[in-house]
């Protein structure tokens, strides 16, 4: 007799939900509707995530469907097509929680009026009454309706198990940029949200300035609540030297920049500003035509600035917010003291343009030679990210020491990185004279290359090059690898590639003091 198909009965199929569609107007329109939105010259289907008036006009910020989260932008009412159908955002459903425990508070449980009338004799001589019975249940049911929260384990002994695991753990390393699961599953949503709104319901004079300390050095964020952190864009665009950018995420500015149509950021301080008078008086006045710290590199137009948080705060932070507006999974950090800063600049006769960095923690726990890495808009795809990456290793590797940049990185990060690793580790293993290498090992690669053991394996896996005979793991340099690296060679000889030349690095490893890499106001 076959096994009876479960999941193709009624009762465990779930229904499909119905989309709503109509049409719509201006003044009905609201968050969550789907509508569609020229962009380009054609019609697509954009969800509206916000809504707001900017000088006397409605606009919305719309995200399209199938696009990158960084092309979601404010569109004014005109790009709405309303000549076309509407999908209604679909009604929440009830919690199920919450309904229970409504219920629960409605209905109290039965309780034994003989065994009450019992304990009230036990617990206190006199004539029990009606009215002294009736309270036992209730007390009863409002400490029943509190849910009794699961313990959470601890984390530093399951990565002590996990760091005790076999090898064969360690060289799946693509579960590091994953998203961890919530520890918590029983936690409800509603507590999260009230919660948030209890934050922000808070006034903000209420914040003293000791108390603002604190949630600077405990947060190290610029923004105090959770809940103004949005995830929607306020910046429409920015005017950065020559180039006009538009901004990919949200990034905490002052709020009155919000209605501004251009901010107006000086390239070389990097201040803003919101009206271009200002701008222009600004850069009558700037004197400053360079990151402010010591320059530690110089091949022909490309330089590398070192910049200590700590003495340069306010060129730091501005850094920062400015990165911000390129970098979703970034905590704007505004204790920028614990960090370095090494900034790429390009020069020409008016000065040193920013071009991209990276920041490091000045004594990192876990060996991060990387904390932040960004390559500005309007340099990207010139090869710039690859030599920004080079020069963070060649650092590494005058330290003595193996680095890995901080997880989780970015997409345009990751795709950087492992670009990077690929390239490095398929010439390491060719060799100088296109002769493959006979013998090599994870901790010989990770040595010349300043790479850390998980680094290395991440890129053999990625590249499934790692293979697995006679009992013992052998890398393997297929043809197919090495076609690939040639015809890479080849179009980096036709558009001239950087590289990092160590004999140019002027540099040596600081020595922080205490004081030094702490945060002080």
């Amino acid at each position: 007799m076959a096994p009876r198909d479960v999941s193709r009965e009624p009762g465990n199929t779930p229904d499909p939900v119905a989309v709503e569609t109509g049409f719509a107007t201006l003044a009905t329109l609201r968050i969550g509707v789907k509508a569609f939105v020229e962009k380009d010259g054609e019609k697509r289907k954009a969800e509206i995530l916000s809504i707001q008036t900017r000088k006397g006009n409605p606009t919305f910020y719309v995200h399209y469907e199938e696009f990158n989260k960084r092309l979601d932008e404010w569109v004014p009412a005109e790009r709405i097509d309303l000549s076309k159908e509407v999908e209604w955002p679909v009604p929440e459903k009830p919690d199920k929680k919450k309904a229970t425990t409504t219920q629960g508070k409605a209905q109290p449980p039965k309780v034994d009026i003989s065994k009450a009338q019992k304990s009230l004799k036990r617990s206190r001589s006199g004539t029990k009454t009606e009215r002294d019975v009736s309270a036992t249940p209730e007390a009863s049911a409002g400490n029943a309706s509190k849910p009794v929260r699961p313990s959470k384990a601890g984390g530093k002994g399951n990565r002590d198990a996990r760091d005790r695991s076999s090898s064969v753990a360690v060289v799946s390393t693509e579960v590091v940029d994953g998203t961890p699961q919530p520890e918590d599953e029983s936690m409800s949503i509603i507590d999260v949200q009230d919660a948030a709104a209890a934050a922000k319901a808070i006034p903000p004079h209420l914040y003293s300035r000791e108390d603002e300390i604190e949630k600077l050095r405990t947060s190290g964020s610029m923004t105090q609540n959770q809940t103004e952190i949005s995830r929607v864009r306020n910046l429409n665009k920015i005017q950065m030297g020559a180039h006009e950018i538009e901004p990919w995420y949200f990034s905490p500015y002052p709020i009155e920049f919000s209605d501004a149509d251009m901010v107006f950021v000086c390239e070389f301080c990097l201040s803003y500003f919101a009206e271009e008078k200002s701008f222009s008086r600004h850069r009558a006045k700037c004197q400053l035509f360079h990151p402010p710290g010591n320059e530690i590199y110089r091949d022909q137009d490309i330089s590398f600035f070192e910049i200590d948080g700590r003495r340069q705060r306010t060129w730091c932070r501005n850094l920062c917010l400015l990165s911000k507006l390129f970098l979703d999974h970034k905590t704007l950090y505004y204790d920028v003291d614990p960090f370095l800063f090494y900034c790429m600049t390009y020069r020409d006769a008016y000065g040193h343009h920013l071009v991209g960095y990276f920041s490091k923690e000045k004594e990192s726990a876990e060996g991060y030679n990387v904390a932040c890495i960004l390559t500005l808009p309007q340099y990207q795809r010139k090869g710039y990210g690859q030599l920004i990456i080079a020069f963070s290793y060649e650092l590494s590797r005058r330290e003595g020491k193996l680095g890995s940049p901080e997880k989780p990185l970015s997409d345009l990060g990751l795709l950087g990185y492992r670009a990077y690793w690929q390239r490095t580790i398929v010439d390491l293993l060719m060799g100088e004279n296109g002769e493959p290498r006979k013998e090599a090992n994870v901790e010989e690669l990770g040595a010349l290359s300043a790479m850390t053991t998980n680094d290395v394996l991440h890129t053999l896996q990625n590249l499934n090059m790692l293979r697995y005979s006679k009992n013992q793991h052998v890398i393997v340099l297929t043809d197919a690898i090495i076609e690939q690296r040639e015809r890479q060679k080849e179009k980096e000889k036709l558009k001239g590639k950087r590289v990092i030349d160590p004999e140019k690095l002027v540099w040596k490893p600081p020595v922080f003091n205490a004081s030094s890499r702490t945060w002080s106001w």
